[in-house]
């Protein structure tokens, strides 16, 4: 128990971590297309922050020293200036250069400068030289503007304000600058698309290859181009593509061999049987054992047999086929031992005739070995019935059944079900080589406990898609 607490645990530790990227794309090449993007995002991100922090001080200096300049010559051309001509001035600054002089007082509303770096600093230069008295403001009695005050002569009324347009201090980023760096964007995440799927088009054309060989097709082989890495997985998909090929034909070669290295002395001895042994009794015997020895070594020729695409039919090999019509065709062989009532309209299914017949009959085989023969016994019954979106073929008997703990050991390869069906022959391939075709037609196979006694052999193909 602590075990599987265990396992458990750390099977959550590992999928868990997972859950927050279940966003991303599942293709590489949107992964690493999407990679790039951020990272050069990013690296533009940083190169403007480096940009404006190394021209902070070039920029607060020079705007500081134009405040300081403005605020010098304004102080000089009014003490300059006769009194009575200091209006003139003062009109004539505010009309050609958009300054404004105003008289400074204690209850003026003064709104400083934001918390920003660019502010602060310039606000500590014209201190440093127009003097520690002098001020920055953003506002003044709720008229917005840049504001610097500055001294004309001493005493309580020599304090003044100088007024320019806030626009001198902001920087106007220029329209076409936006344009031009949106275009070298869009063309630098073009580049960087290209790249990527030059990248993954050979994987793509991998995956291709590696689909037709799962499903026991033989591609032709890949280019073997690219990148120094993706070259050498063609190579090695290549040889490994090279190799499967070769076990193909040399399997093929091996299985004509046994057919005919073994079968052939089987028929030599069932003729010397016939001929040499008069017991009748023991002559039926061991014709018998012959055919079971050849039924035996059929079975092994099947299951060893390439199901043609077993597990990863496509589209292309399924054919639309009428149930009704190959259920009665298969029936018509074995006259009375098989009930078959075909469905009033036909049942299409995209399958594979030949595979699937040979896995009905197998059934029907083992069902009628096992409970469906004799004067006594009820016959095998077959069905084609669609519940739901499914297609289900049944071949039912009265023998003795499977026991449900037993029914997924007795798929598997040289497993025979003796608790359940003792004295039965064959190597325990039956039900294997069934599974493999059925599995083949992207079906399931079911062997479910038949109401009354008996077994229930369920084929379960998908019904086809509405069009």
């Amino acid at each position: 128990m602590e075990r599987q607490t265990s396992q458990s645990a750390r099977k959550a530790f590992h999928v868990n971590p997972l859950r927050p990227l279940r966003w991303l794309p599942k293709s590489l090449l949107w992964r690493a297309f999407l990679l790039i993007a951020t990272l050069m995002l990013l690296a533009v991100a940083a190169w403007l922050a480096i940009f404006r922090e190394a021209e902070l001080e070039p920029r607060a200096r020079q705007l500081t020293q134009m405040l300081v300049s403005m605020t010098n010559l304004t102080r000089v051309a009014l003490l300059a200036a006769r009194p009575e001509h200091r209006h003139y001035l003062l009109a004539e600054l505010s009309d050609r250069e958009g300054l404004h002089i105003y008289p400074a007082d204690d209850n003026d509303r003064v709104v400083p400068p934001p918390p920003l770096p660019l502010p602060r600093r310039i606000e500590s230069l014209l201190q440093e030289q127009l003097g520690p008295a002098t001020r920055l403001a953003f506002e003044l009695n709720d008229e917005p503007g840049l504001f610097v005050s500055f001294r004309i002569f001493p005493g309580a009324d020599g304090d003044f304000w100088l007024a320019l347009p806030r626009e001198r201090l902001e920087r106007r980023l220029p329209l076409q600058w936006l344009g031009w760096g949106a275009a070298v964007l869009l063309l630098s995440l073009a580049g960087a698309w290209l790249i990527v799927f030059l990248i993954t088009r050979p994987l793509r054309a991998l995956e291709t290859a590696a689909r037709k060989v799962g499903a026991g097709e033989t591609p032709p082989p890949l280019p073997e181009r690219g990148p120094q890495e993706i070259a050498a997985v063609t190579i090695a998909f290549n040889q490994m593509s090279a190799n499967l090929r070769q076990l193909e034909d040399d399997r093929r070669l091996l299985l004509a061999g046994i057919s005919h290295d073994l079968r052939t002395p089987l028929t030599r001895l069932r003729m010397e049987i016939e001929l040499s042994v008069a017991d009748a009794a023991a002559r039926a015997g061991m014709a018998a054992d012959i055919t079971e020895m050849d039924r035996t070594i059929g079975q092994f020729l099947d299951f060893a047999r390439p199901q043609e695409g077993a597990g990863a039919e496509t589209a292309a090999t399924l054919a639309a086929t009428d149930l009704s019509a190959l259920l009665v065709e298969v029936a018509a062989r074995y006259g009375r031992h098989l009930n078959f009532n075909p469905p009033a309209t036909p049942v299409i299914a995209r399958i594979r005739p030949d595979l699937l017949r040979r896995a009905i009959v197998n059934l029907i085989e083992n069902a009628l070995r096992h409970g469906g023969q004799g004067e006594h016994c009820a016959p095998v019954e077959l069905t084609l019935t669609t519940p739901g979106n499914e297609i289900v073929i049944a071949i039912l008997d009265r023998g003795p059944g499977i026991a449900p703990a037993e029914v997924e050991r007795l798929k598997l390869p040289f497993t025979r079900g003796e608790a359940a069906r003792t004295g039965a022959g064959g190597a325990g391939l039956g039900l294997a080589i069934v599974e493999r075709i059925v599995r083949a037609q992207n079906g399931r196979l079911e062997l479910l406990p038949r109401a009354g006694g008996g077994l229930s052999a369920q084929i379960r193909l998908p019904a086809p898609a509405a069009n």
